[in-house]
């Protein structure tokens, strides 16, 4: 059974987390982070799964629990290890602010995760394994068993410093909501702005389109990509398709299945009657 250490703020009823159960919630989170996988929200499952008892505990009301699971199981994904700063910090706000929350606990997951991945994939899916796995395979020709033992104990450090990391994210994050208090909505602007910049960058770098078409006439060749539409604006296509999908997931009509449906339709087609070709 789950404490309950309660205390009233400014007619308001605040809930303390225990670190035990912290961490036992950050713990169901490294063990189902990327188990409990779609291709529509990505880790956002995986999140409830984890913070569902905690997040119980924080709204004893219903429809603000039911609130918060809804914004947790919104699209995020990043390094699983750097993943627990994010939500070590998020889950501070949460239990200071409770429901008020909700629009700056989301925009800091998706200002963050972008940068953090950045990081956390140079680091621990990168360098770590290359460097390792050098010196492991090594010793093991050599027959020498330490390669595989120091494995072993890189794997329980990384695991010792994923929850350090985590009651980082979460100091952080309750001296990010101390200092903000009334300001919490310049905070959450602030990090919407930064969430949009990430994904307006992740528009222009991760989206590929591009159509190889050209206007001939005599012996003047122009290409419609380079000659035109760059002229125009850099990436106006992926910004064109974008927009597209956006608008399309605005409907009732159309879910995120439909949509991806149809952008491999439309890339089918476009490949076969040569209007789009590999992006440059």
């Amino acid at each position: 059974m789950m404490s309950k250490d309660v205390t009233k703020t400014n007619d308001e009823q605040h809930t303390k987390l225990t670190k035990r159960e912290r961490h036992s919630a950050i713990l169901r989170y490294m063990v189902m982070g990327v188990n409990n996988f779609n291709y529509e929200t990505q880790q956002g499952p995986s999140i409830v799964w984890a913070f569902s008892k905690v997040l119980r505990k924080i709204y004893p009301k219903d429809d603000e629990y039911v609130q918060a699971l809804d914004n947790h199981f919104k699209y995020f994904n990043t390094t699983t290890t750097m993943a627990n700063i994010i939500l070590g910090a998020t889950l501070a706000m949460e239990e200071k602010d409770g429901i008020k929350s909700k629009d700056a606990v989301q925009s800091l997951k998706t200002s963050l995760m972008g940068p953090f991945a950045g990081i956390g994939d140079t680091l621990i899916w990168v360098l770590l394994p290359t460097i390792m796995g050098s010196i492991a395979g090594y010793m093991a020709l050599q027959g020498n068993p330490t390669g595989a033992i120091a494995w072993i104990l890189v794997d329980i450090l990384l695991f010792w410093i994923r929850i350090k990391l985590f009651d980082l994210g979460y100091d952080s994050g309750v001296k990010l909501v101390t200092t903000l208090g009334d300001r919490l909505s310049v905070f959450t602007e602030a990090s919407s702005v930064m969430g949009l910049t990430v994904v307006g960058a992740l528009v222009a770098t991760a989206v590929k389109v591009y159509t190889p078409l050209k206007f001939m006439t005599g012996k003047v060749s122009l290409g419609i990509q380079t000659g035109v539409l760059d002229k125009i604006m850099p990436a106006l296509l992926p910004a064109a398709v974008a927009y597209m999908v956006y608008a399309l997931l605005g409907s009732k009509k159309w879910t995120p299945t439909r949509v991806i449906v149809l952008l491999l339709v439309l890339s089918l087609l476009g490949a076969f009657t040569g209007v789009l070709g590999v992006a440059k």
